[in-house]
């Protein structure tokens, strides 16, 4: 155990100097010591990360883990109970896109994809959005920056997931954002959208210079393309490459007891034992899990595994089966 803790002892001080040293122009935002409680619980705790510019980040954790919680935090939409939020060397949340988890869209209603964009656009302001030649190119630019075009006139409820996706990452960028945060975005896509919808990303955060965190339980996807990993456990959070984080010694201390990592044919897999100590796993979320799988076939949780009811991303005993999923445009 104690070398456990010194290996996350370790990775924490790697991640403070890279914070020090990341105060400038490349640094989109820095997350320092965030804790969150809910219902007088700790879910989140000492939670500290950096995301830079330009480069895809995958915020990797179990169901139940807190990824929905964090990015609510991030947005300024959850309290926190400790910590700071800076963005761009400012304590400010400006310039942040977002496209949120399960967008419920009736396939009847009369909103195309080219209005959803627009919203992104002048939604924020109170009356009817004024029509102008300028407002219309804006759109279409967003929809081709997306590969969308060919959707613009196409009733959004109607479109499969990929193609949603598309529409809901060009209506995120009307804001032209820094920071681009997305919330389970590859759940539900075939593998031919999910690598589609990756490449996207990569290639948005790239050319627009902007800092893209992906939440996921499927590592697998981003792994050509994301630069960095945040991951995500009993209410804790180890960043750094994926060789630094995806280890058995680091995500051990991050769960309080034995955790095996695996390589195959290209894919990582994350086992988690049933044992339990009696050291830092305790108070920090929900119980050690059977076997957690990361990235096993069709980017599913291994059987057994404790999941929290559908819709909800915090410890399965703080979420009801009827958790809303509010979206506003």
């Amino acid at each position: 155990m104690p070398a456990i803790v010194t290996a996350l002892r370790s990775l924490r001080a790697s991640q403070d100097e890279a914070v020090r040293l990341g105060a400038g122009s490349s640094s989109v935002l820095s997350v320092r010591g965030l804790s969150v409680q809910l219902g007088g619980r700790e879910v989140l705790h000492d939670v500290s990360f950096e995301l830079g510019a330009g480069e895809l980040t995958g915020l990797i954790g179990s169901n139940g883990a807190g990824k929905t919680t964090l990015l609510r935090a991030l947005l300024g939409l959850q309290a926190v109970s400790a910590g700071t939020v800076t963005l761009s060397g400012r304590r400010e949340r400006a310039a942040v896109g977002y496209v949120p988890q399960k967008v419920g869209l009736d396939p009847d209603l009369p909103v195309r994809a080219r209005d959803l964009v627009a919203l992104g656009i002048d939604g924020q302001r109170l009356g009817v959005g004024l029509r102008s030649a300028a407002r219309r190119e804006r759109v279409e630019a967003l929809l081709q920056s997306v590969g969308a075009s060919h959707l613009a006139d196409a009733r959004v409820g109607a479109l499969s997931g990929g193609e949603q996706q598309r529409v809901l990452i060009a209506h995120a960028l009307a804001s032209s954002p820094k920071l681009l945060l997305l919330d389970e975005p590859l759940a539900n896509l075939d593998l031919r959208s999910t690598q589609e919808t990756v490449t996207l990303l990569a290639t948005l955060a790239r050319s627009r210079g902007m800092a893209v965190l992906v939440a996921t339980h499927d590592i697998n996807p981003l792994l050509p393309f994301m630069g960095r990993v945040v991951y995500l456990a009993e209410g804790r959070a180890a960043s750094g490459t994926t060789d630094e984080v995806v280890r058995s010694d680091v995500l051990s201390a991050l769960y309080g007891h034995h955790v095996d990592v695996l390589h195959a044919h290209g894919r990582v897999i994350v086992s988690v034992s049933d044992q339990h100590h009696d050291g830092p796993g305790q108070g920090w979320g929900p119980e050690p899990r059977g076997e957690a799988l990361v990235g096993g076939p069709g980017g599913q949780e291994a059987p057994g595994e404790q999941q929290a009811p559908e819709g909800c991303d915090l410890a399965p005993d703080d979420c009801t089966d009827d958790a809303p999923q509010a979206w506003q445009p």
